[in-house]
């Protein structure tokens, strides 16, 4: 009877760390704790250094304009989603769009990332596919709009609008727009000049990275 009891105890305490691992997974990464500094980042996520990397590496856009758009869209909170509407000022509404992960990748623009750049299997709510997902739109607006992969300003605006959007200027009707904007382009200087003092700590070898602004 006691080695029945024994293995029962040892069966519900596998079980119950079973458990916690599968709702720590599902609980995904926490917010940064300081997410005005790209070390300190960095440094509570090592991996996510070599997942911008990868990115930068892919792409060609510039880790802190990666990370500066990324901070913009979603403070680095995995499963953000954009706020919602109110029916009679009272009642929660729809939300105004499909916006969803660290990227605030819209549902068809996602698709069209899978489909030909990422996998089925890329999640919005994974750093390492966002940051991607992030470095292939900004490469595409480089390409189709004619702005440099260091303009992080531009970028913003090309990734806020859509690329259509953007030739068309529409964000000219936009000063509020313009504005967040300026702040992206200031924070990509600011993660810039900090990512020039740790970048070491990360780069395992690969050397450091001289960003081209």
């Amino acid at each position: 009877m006691a080695l029945f009891k024994t293995r029962c105890l040892v069966t519900l305490l596998l079980a119950g760390g079973l458990l916690a691992l599968l709702f720590h997974g599902c609980a995904g990464t926490p917010q940064p704790k300081r997410i005005d500094n790209v070390c300190e980042i960095f440094r509570e996520n090592s991996d996510w250094y070599e997942d911008a990397f990868e990115s930068y590496q892919r792409w060609g856009i510039p880790i802190p304009v990666m990370m500066a758009i990324m901070h913009q869209e979603s403070k680095y909170v995995n499963d953000a989603k954009p706020p919602r509407t109110t029916c009679l000022w009272i009642f929660p509404g729809p939300r105004p769009s499909s916006a969803y992960g660290y990227a605030q990748a819209k549902d068809e623009t996602w698709e069209e990332y899978q489909e030909s750049a990422g996998s089925f299997w890329s999640d919005r709510d994974d750093f390492g596919d966002a940051i991607d997902f992030v470095g292939w739109y900004c490469n595409l607006s480089s390409k189709k709009c004619g702005i440099s992969k260091s303009d992080a300003r531009n970028l913003y605006l090309a990734y806020h609008e859509g690329r259509g959007g953007f030739n068309r200027k529409t964000y000219k009707k936009k000063a509020w727009l313009m504005r967040v904007a300026s702040k992206v382009q200031k924070r990509a200087n600011k993660y810039k000049s900090q990512l020039a003092y740790c970048e070491g700590e990360f780069s395992k070898g690969w050397g450091c990275c001289l960003w081209p602004f």
